[in-house]
């Protein structure tokens, strides 16, 4: 990737470490280049970590229009920044944070390439029995969240496509690590004998780690109009069994509660993965290091995901 890297909105789970592998990377491909990261940077100590690996950091509102135009011009642009958990109680924010933002930035940078996160929510629920919806599939939004991140997308595509900006929009559910994730969430319930809703009976996951890589590297596949992209593991992954699993490796009884029903938020990222190529962690060595990791009592965000949710209210 040639010229400097902003990443905007790169406070949240998983930005910081993001940014480190760009920069990584940068240095050891003796590049001269910048990696910026933008961010309200609350958590004081985490733009300390990023400034001290040679990450420039910037602290400010994206909202606020005369910081962004401050920000510098850079080659590429990684957008980052959402409003999910909240978005029922204040959907005023949420709009405004995940489609009005998008534009300002789509405006502000727009001899840029950009790559902006979406989700798989925009999706709606799909057959639990299938692989997943795929790109192409028809957007069925349930909740302010969800609304409002279609509404992101149609934002990027429409100023993509007016201002020629190449563009590559990743869908993305469920990036985990093992400080936080629905791996994390369902082991911790095992691991304390909580109860465990089979209501949401299927989803997917992937690796921060991969997910970081393969969204770095879409800026080599950003394109006028933009390109949607699916993110995320090849596996549709059990609540039942993943947990059952759980109770095996840390010796717990396992506790659940409803059933499985016939549909679950599950994408198919296959169109991605066979052009990005294969994840470096599979599924199965996710579940042995969360459950080593859970039962050591590893330091964890303390930052449900709230996956089974399935009537949009986050």
């Amino acid at each position: 990737m040639s010229g400097d890297l902003l990443v905007l909105g790169a406070g949240g789970k998983m930005g910081p470490s993001l940014v480190r592998m760009a920069r990584r990377a940068a240095d050891a491909s003796q590049r001269h280049c910048r990696v910026i990261a933008v961010s309200r940077f609350s958590d004081e100590q985490a733009r300390r970590q990023l400034s001290d690996v040679g990450v420039v950091t910037l602290s400010g509102d994206l909202l606020d229009p005369q910081f962004l135009r401050t920000l510098p011009d850079c080659e590429n642009v990684m957008f980052m920044a959402g409003f999910k958990f909240g978005a029922t109680g204040s959907p005023g924010a949420a709009w405004a944070t995940n489609a009005y933002l998008p534009g300002a930035v789509m405006n502000r940078f727009r001899g840029s390439r950009i790559v902006a996160f979406s989700t798989g929510n925009v999706y709606g629920m799909t057959d639990a029995a299938g692989r997943g919806s795929v790109e192409t599939d028809e957007l069925r939004p349930v909740g302010e969240y969800a609304m409002s991140a279609v509404g992101r997308e149609r934002v990027i595509a429409f100023f993509s496509d007016a201002h020629q900006t190449p563009t590559a929009i990743v869908r993305l559910n469920y990036a985990v690590d093992l400080r936080y994730g629905v791996l994390v969430d369902l082991a911790t319930k095992v691991f304390r004998n909580e109860q465990i809703s089979l209501e949401m009976g299927y989803f997917n996951c992937i690796w921060q780690g991969d997910a970081n890589a393969m969204a770095l590297a879409c800026f080599d596949l950003t394109a006028t109009p933009s390109r949607v992209l699916n993110l995320t593991g090849p596996d549709v992954i059990s609540t039942r069994s993943v947990c059952e699993e759980f109770g095996r490796l840390m010796n717990r009884n396992v506790r659940f509660v409803g059933q499985e029903t016939s549909t679950a938020l599950l994408s198919d990222a296959g169109r991605t993965l066979n052009t990005l190529g294969p994840l470096r962690v599979t599924s199965e060595e996710l579940i042995h290091w969360t459950a080593e990791w859970v039962s050591r009592g590893g330091e964890t965000l303390n930052r449900p995901t709230h996956f089974d949710v399935i009537d949009g209210k986050f």
